[in-house]
């Protein structure tokens, strides 16, 4: 079994030839790139024994009785390494993790997806057909007047493409740009799984996309088939290339152009990712070699304990082992600049979280009036915060953040957001 604390592949001793070279592509698409991805992911969820155990204890337990269970075996395992809370741990080593002016307002505007990736931290597949309603969007985009902080508006899921409300957030987003020229425009990110691109009905999103600018953050776990399969299901890393080349071909990561096309790593096993700038020299290589792909940036994500990773780690009983990892990787500098601090997250049916992960796993922020719970104990407090009990964003200000065990992931070496390393 590998080690915990090793990464397998040494991207920092990597040398790299900079001079430049032609590139020759033999690259030659797979048969069946027209048809839809989600008979074969629907299908994977049928045999794969993780899915299948996770259906057993969601249909056994219920979702919040299972991540009642999921935070309390991260508890043991703190326990076990005699570590306090993440709250203490922090404060004891003095970082400041009060809230700034929110900056980034991500929205997961649905849970439904054409993968079922096995890191996937939403649990997103083809049978979640949770999504945000109209009136939830029209509060979002109502706070964009009232929040002028707000500079990036970043759409996640599931498949954010696949939702109802998906391109109409996107142009709704254009006119608020084109009716306020006196304020930097607000750039719309879109995390796109890439298969989507190929998806039937979706034969127009890539142009959709460079129309308005919108960024794309692409999950592109690995650049080799094997690698990718492994992780996100049996074709999927054909049709990701097939994706990437459609962006490029409207001008997506070509140089020049101001479109952006950022890619994404997650490690695949119980290991931190490697140096995000050694890996991002490395993809950018075999990628432009093996595929005449090109991109602007590489995010190195690493791996929360929660969800269907927590239920990996925990069937190889490797929970323990990770948790330490991460305590013994913990890095002051990273704690500074995690994601909660600047964004806010709102789920699909407009409950708000102090993060994407808080959202998963039900932690959610304290109540909005003054005598909120201090931060760490937003769990504990009764009260839901909705998107519609704001007026502006600014209103968050004073509000604490919501803290777990799961948090010592996003400062753990380099540090890990959604828009990658922190530190």
């Amino acid at each position: 079994r590998r080690a915990l604390s090793t990464t397998p592949v040494d991207v920092a001793g990597i040398k790299l030839e900079k001079k430049a070279r032609k590139v020759q592509v033999n690259w030659i698409a797979p048969e069946g790139m027209e048809d839809s991805l989600i008979p074969e992911t629907l299908a994977k969820m049928e045999t794969d024994p993780t899915f299948k155990m996770t259906a057993a204890q969601l249909k056994d337990m219920g979702a919040v009785r299972l991540s009642r269970e999921e935070r309390q075996r991260r508890r043991r395992a703190l326990d076990a390494l005699g570590v306090p809370s993440f709250a203490d741990f922090t404060s004891e080593a003095g970082v400041d993790l009060s809230r700034q002016p929110i900056t980034v307002l991500q929205m997961n505007i649905g849970l439904y997806c054409n993968q079922a990736c096995n890191h996937c931290h939403v649990e997103s597949s083809p049978k979640r057909t949770e999504a945000m309603d109209e009136a939830t969007v029209d509060k979002c985009l109502e706070l964009l007047e009232t929040s002028p902080g707000v500079t990036t508006v970043d759409l996640t899921g599931g498949a954010p493409e696949l939702t109802p409300q998906f391109r109409r957030i996107v142009e709704a987003v254009t006119a608020f740009n084109k009716a306020h020229p006196e304020r930097a425009d607000v750039e719309v990110i879109d995390r796109c799984n890439l298969t989507v691109l190929l998806e039937p009905g979706q034969e127009d999103l890539a142009e959709f996309l460079a129309e308005h600018k919108v960024r794309v953050v692409a999950s592109l776990p690995c650049y080799s088939r094997d690698n990718v399969d492994t992780q996100r299901g049996s074709g999927v890393f054909a049709r990701s290339i097939e994706g990437l080349r459609k962006l490029n071909s409207y001008g997506y990561g070509v140089e020049g152009s101001d479109l952006g096309l950022d890619l994404v790593y997650n490690p695949l096993g119980a290991f931190l990712p490697p140096p995000q700038a050694a890996l991002q020299d490395k993809y950018k290589e075999q990628l432009l070699e093996d595929f005449g792909i090109s991109f602007n940036g590489l995010f190195t994500i690493t791996n929360m304990p929660i969800k269907r990773f927590a239920d990996f780690l925990h069937g190889r009983d490797e929970l323990d082992a990770y948790m330490k990892l991460l305590v013994d990787s913990f890095n002051p500098g990273a704690a500074e600049g995690v994601m909660c601090r600047s964004h806010l997250s709102v789920g699909w049916d407009g409950h708000i979280y102090d993060c994407d992960f808080n959202q998963q796993i039900g932690l959610h922020m304290p109540h909005l009036s003054g005598d909120a719970a201090a931060a760490g104990a937003g769990a504990a407090s009764e009260a839901r915060p909705k998107i519609t009990d704001l007026g502006s964003l600014d209103d968050l200000l004073s509000t604490p953040i919501a803290l777990g065990s799961h948090c010592f992931g996003c400062t753990a070496g380099a540090g890990s957001s959604c828009q990658g390393t922190t530190a």
